[in-house]
């Protein structure tokens, strides 16, 4: 008979994927606060909403940016496609050990953010380095995130999809619905970020709510698990 005490499986070690990220979702719309609201009517993490603005932007709406826009989602699909070639590394290995390395990352390139929004002087080479850092740890974390294919939790703004699916599987409309409390958990975590951020935007400045957003990223770094 085997003697000893058992060892604990490291993929459960941890916040679970799914606390961790509704987490993230917050953040994203710290993030969004911060472009929105201090980097002149920008998203870096909601590409619908930025697609969206570049459209009013070509069409010549005022107070919105081509550049802006443009330089925010290339760099979303820059990261983007880093993102696929990290989830291709550690896809097949430890879910623990990917999702840390990709919210280190992510924190790092935030932290980098928060550095140069405290740094800056407010002219357009600060605002430009400040999308382009945003919306590429934007679209890494996404590619991850959407890789690991946790229901109804994309840690995005994207939630249409998460919204529709709350209301017409309720018991207003078909009753089939399970995942009710994570879809509306999703919705308030977006809710809450948006306005944290432009709360710290409006009250103090840019780099705070990136550096809020570092600081939780780097915390979900060292705890997240690698279970649902």
């Amino acid at each position: 008979m085997p003697t000893g005490t058992p060892t604990r499986d490291p993929e459960t070690r941890g916040l679970r994927l799914v606390p961790v990220l509704l987490v993230l979702t917050m953040v994203s719309g710290l993030i969004d606060a911060v472009g929105y609201l201090g980097l002149g009517h920008v998203f870096t993490a909601n590409m619908t909403g930025n697609v969206v603005i570049l459209g009013f932007a070509a069409a010549g709406s005022p107070d919105f940016s081509v550049p802006h826009s443009a330089t925010s989602l290339a760099a979303f699909m820059l990261g983007a496609a880093v993102g696929g070639r990290m989830a291709a590394r550690f896809g097949g290995g430890s879910r623990r050990r990917w999702m840390r390395v990709t919210l280190a990352t992510e924190a790092v390139l935030v932290a980098t953010s928060a550095v140069v929004a405290f740094a800056g002087s407010g002219a357009p080479a600060t605002t430009y380095t400040l999308i382009a850092l945003t919306a590429f740890a934007m679209g890494l974390r996404n590619a991850n995130v959407r890789k690991l294919g946790v229901p109804d939790l994309t840690a995005t703004t994207v939630l249409t999809t998460t919204l529709t699916g709350l209301v017409s599987e309720s018991r207003l409309g078909d009753g089939t619905s399970r995942r009710s409390p994570r879809r509306a958990g999703a919705i308030t975590s977006l809710f809450a970020g948006a306005v944290l951020g432009a709360w710290l935007v409006r009250h103090h400045s840019p780099g705070v709510p990136l550096l809020v957003a570092a600081a939780v990223s780097g915390v979900l770094a060292v705890i997240a698990s690698g279970r649902e």
